[in-house]
């Protein structure tokens, strides 16, 4: 049997997949991160797994995370996202995504990448726990504490610190894989 960081997904194959294949992984693409900023914010007080088994869903309601395409959506739009049994249906979420999508226009306007500005805050270099046991991985960190007080001055919403945290893991800016995790071992 393989061995990896987390029971959390043992029968569960998107979770699976997700572990393997994106998280904690470096993706330096501003469409990627900003859909897992999206998919982390829809997340807050439900579980990863409500959010990564509707996130087809999500990437149909939100052109798949196009940036600019977000920030022009209409109230009208957004409030017919409302019936949408294939999303959490919460307001404030979902008109989250179009103020989070103008918020981060104006940080690629100014850094002149979403990427940029994410990485900026660790100067370009991954953090890495090089954790033993699952129990050892912070939920919150200074990091994440600091680029959330930060986010929010630039009016993103959900993007407290330990959203936050679990956003840095997401986009690879934060590399939790456990020591003898093997995926951790792959490019």
């Amino acid at each position: 049997m393989s061995s990896r960081c987390t029971e959390y997904f043992r029968d569960d194959p998107i979770l699976m997949e997700y572990h393997d294949r994106e998280w904690c992984r470096i993706r330096h693409d501003d469409r990627f991160e900003f859909e897992m900023l999206c998919l982390e914010g829809a997340s807050v007080g439900l579980s990863w797994k409500t959010i990564i088994h509707r996130r087809a869903f999500y990437q149909r309601a939100f052109h798949n995370f196009e940036i600019d395409a977000c920030a022009a959506m209409s109230d009208a739009e957004l409030e017919g996202l409302m019936a949408d049994e294939g999303l959490i249906r919460n307001r404030s979420k979902i008109f989250s995504v179009r103020r989070n999508a103008a918020a981060v226009q104006k940080i690629r306007e100014e850094f002149g990448s979403f990427d940029a500005y994410l990485w900026s805050f660790t100067d370009g270099r991954p953090r890495d726990g090089h954790w033993k046991t699952p129990e050892e991985i912070p939920a919150v960190s200074g990091l994440s504490r600091q680029m959330s007080r930060d986010m929010k001055k630039r009016g993103l919403s959900y993007v407290g610190p330990v959203i936050t945290y679990s956003f840095l893991q997401a986009v690879g800016i934060v590399n939790d894989h456990l020591e003898d995790c093997e995926t951790r071992k792959q490019p």
